[in-house]
């Protein structure tokens, strides 16, 4: 296991970058639960337990633009079947400062840890905590390489009245750590709009793999 990846993303969140030189960078995985690749400007890194020659024979393979053959569905297929590992999507990865003071959102802890939420964060994130609101659901934990995370559920009746967006600030106000990352499926243009309302910046793309 290795902390480079978490180095790269916590300098991504401070607007440092890898170089846009249309590079791969193959690093070990960061722990047992995730293998898969972060697409930033120009630059990839893939972070798995796989042989880093095999990596680059495969991308070298791929029927695709050099910058794009890393999140091609023939190399994450590839990929897929090497590790004996499945995927959901291709995400859109971004990121907000924490900050300070109450969330201003009446918010609730659900602590029942047999809770649907709870038990579904708790396959993807450690440390999860679970909040309920009027009309939705907050969800922090630590996820990627150890960094922290949100997502945010809005009952379909309360869609219209802003509450992702407020919830999404109000996650940065609980979180313990400097930033807050969460992603959203480039077609949910719906939940990728309000994340950006409430200050979160895009950074990337990504695509993890996990243990089925």
């Amino acid at each position: 296991m290795s902390d480079e990846l978490g180095r790269i993303l916590a300098a991504a969140a401070q607007g440092r970058f890898p170089p846009s030189d249309g590079g791969v960078t193959v690093v070990d995985r960061p722990g047992a639960r995730d293998e898969g690749v972060v697409a930033f400007t120009a630059h990839s890194v893939v972070f798995t337990a796989e042989d880093p020659e095999w990596i680059r024979a495969e991308l070298a393979a791929t029927a695709s633009d050099r910058l794009a053959a890393t999140m091609n569905p023939g190399f994450l297929a590839a990929l897929m079947r090497r590790t004996g590992r499945s995927m959901d999507t291709i995400d859109l990865v971004t990121v907000a400062e924490a900050l300070p003071g109450d969330p201003g959102v009446e918010l609730r802890e659900i602590q029942d840890r047999e809770h649907p939420r709870v038990v579904g964060a708790l396959k993807r994130r450690d440390e999860v905590r679970v909040w309920a609101a009027d009309g939705g659901v907050l969800v922090l934990g630590r996820g990627l390489a150890g960094r922290w995370e949100v997502s945010v559920e809005v009952d379909e009746e309360a869609r219209g009245r802003g509450i992702g967006p407020r919830l999404a600030v109000a996650a940065r106000h609980l979180v313990p750590g400097p930033v807050l990352w969460s992603q959203q499926s480039p077609g949910n243009a719906r939940s990728v709009r309000a994340f950006q309302r409430a200050g979160f910046r895009p950074v990337g793309s990504e695509a993890l793999l996990a243990a089925r």
